[in-house]
């Protein structure tokens, strides 16, 4: 293996596979040492503030909008200028920092693609670092796969690449800075940041970033002090990055406005990140025994709290000259079933046409066959258009009330708990097996959407509502029971992979046992 130079406290326990030298260069590394040094303790802080509100929560109290903040809502300002690069995002697809995957995505005919090193990406190691030499060919043009007899390559005209590294809860746990693990979002970041970010200025278009899982307006602001103290040492004029917020916490939804505005000089808007949005609303609410969401396939963006979070995302961004972006559906094409196939696709069509005539500037698909039908419903409504940040919603008054109405609450039917169980195992074994985004039952499933399965049944099991249409309580017998039998179902799929009833076993625990996990990835990540 290929011994490291490193910075002067930092360690590193895994193996230097041939090529990953090229990334984990003594420059790179020393960027990331500096940002861990100068920012780790914020990172701590904050997230203990996170622990402080949801044990806060968990005795009842709920979120509303800061009075401290209130001047800023109030506040007649805007981000910064888009560069042109980012004025048109229509369509974006989205999907793991895989070679093939990435060839796909920027030839897909989407605006932008969102590579991704969070939730559709198992982050072991190998993943890791080859996703980063991956971005490294693409950004150059020279990335190439030879695969099957077939040549994929970058064609002529490609999608903008956007970055996501992983949230503020996950740790790179390889990597050791004065004796503590480094965040896996400044490991991420940092690296692409050094050995992309002046190669993408010169091309026109880049560094652009997605930001996952935020909490608060305080977790943006660090995010923007590490953008300006990473510019100033790359020697690159203030506000060259560009973020776009993902909106997918419940408490973040109180704090949009300021998230804008911390971020006013580096922003490149919010999305309305669906799924990780419904598991977030049932995490904070886990503990109260009147909360109880209906099957997830009956909790969509026209559920009540739903509606309203997408409205007041759009009505936010505008006002602020910021892009709003849509969430993603998670249908995709059905190839063997042409009647499923055409239902799948009506979902898609009404989900784009939904956003695009609300005032939304664009949307997420999560399959290149998709790109052609949601820009379809993009661009009636749009035109030739880049965007509809002129179109703005003074109509739309979203209250607290209006963010936390819970609904729809029934049915919750045998078939949907048995889809959960399901889907979490299924899910899970491909997970630890090194996949981090799986089609499942038709539908594309990552951590986000596995995190909703996971939790609704553990909620379920302790609503007072958490009953079956027929009137049976789920217990936690009950979803023991349905989990042997349900991986025997999952074998049957995809075969008798050693994963799958490891699988089975941490889906049992963490819908059952007494504590609820914070987020699934984090004790699956201390298994890879």
């Amino acid at each position: 293996m290929t011994q490291l130079r490193l910075p002067e406290g930092m360690h590193i326990s895994a193996p230097i596979e041939p090529g990953f030298e090229q990334i984990l260069t003594f420059e790179a590394l020393s960027l990331v040492a500096k940002l861990s040094r100068s920012f780790e303790l914020r990172r701590q802080e904050l997230l203990a503030k996170r622990v402080e509100r949801a044990q806060r929560m968990d005795q009842g109290e709920r979120p509303d909008f800061l009075p401290e903040t209130a001047a800023i809502r109030a506040g007649d300002w805007t981000i910064a200028p888009l560069p042109a690069a980012l004025q048109c995002r229509r369509v974006e697809i989205t999907g793991p920092v895989e070679r093939k995957m990435i060839i796909n995505a920027l030839n897909s005919g989407a605006d932008s693609y969102m590579t991704d090193f969070e939730d559709s990406n198992t982050p072991n190691w190998q993943n890791q670092i080859q996703g980063q030499i991956n971005l490294r060919d693409a950004v150059r043009r020279e990335i190439r796969l030879e695969q099957n007899g077939k040549t994929y390559q970058l064609n002529e005209k490609i999608a903008t690449l956007v970055v996501r590294p992983r949230g503020w809860h996950l740790d790179e746990k390889h990597v050791m800075v004065d004796g503590k693990r480094v965040s896996g979002g400044i490991f991420d970041f940092a690296l692409f940041m050094f050995h992309n970010a002046k190669e993408q200025i010169a091309r026109g278009a880049g560094p652009f970033f997605y930001l996952p899982k935020m909490e608060s307006h305080l977790e943006a602001r660090l995010w923007n002090d590490i953008f300006v103290m990473t510019q100033n040492e790359l020697g690159l004029p203030q506000g060259t990055i560009k973020a776009t917020v993902l909106i997918e916490t419940i408490v973040a939804a109180f704090e949009m406005d300021e998230i804008l505005y911390e971020l006013r000089e580096h922003s490149s808007g919010l999305n309305a990140g669906r799924w990780d949005y419904i598991f977030s609303c049932i995490k904070k609410f886990k503990n109260d025994s009147d909360f109880c969401l209906a099957d997830r396939a009956k909790v969509t963006m026209t559920a009540p709290f739903m509606r309203a979070y997408a409205l007041l995302l759009l009505k936010t961004c505008h006002k602020r000259n910021a892009p709003a972006i849509g969430g993603m559906s998670a249908l995709i094409p059905i190839k063997n079933d042409p009647e499923k196939n055409e239902v799948a696709m009506g979902g898609v069509r009404s989900d784009k046409a939904r956003d695009a005539g609300d005032g939304y500037d664009g949307g997420w698909v999560a399959h290149p066959g998709l790109v052609d039908l949601a820009m379809t419903e993009f661009k009636k409504v749009l035109g030739d258009a880049q965007n509809q940040i002129s179109k703005q919603r003074p109509d739309v008054e979203v209250s607290a009330a209006d963010l936390l109405n819970f609904q729809p609450e029934t049915p919750i039917t045998e078939a949907g708990l048995r889809y959960n169980i399901n889907v979490g195992i299924h899910y899970l074994g491909a997970w630890l097996a090194g996949n981090g985004c799986v089609p499942i039952h038709n539908l594309m499933e990552d951590a986000a959407t596995a995190e909703i399965s996971r939790s609704q049944v553990w909620q379920w099991i302790r609503s007072s509502k958490g009953k079956l249409e027929d009137g049976r309580k789920i217990t936690a017998d009950m979803v023991k029971a349905m989990i042997v039998e349900e991986l025997v179902k999952v074998k049957q799929s995809v075969g008798d992979g050693p994963t799958y009833d490891r699988a089975a076993n941490i889906f049992e625990d963490m819908s059952t046992s007494a504590a609820f996990a914070e987020f699934l990835t984090l004790p699956l990540y201390e298994e890879i």
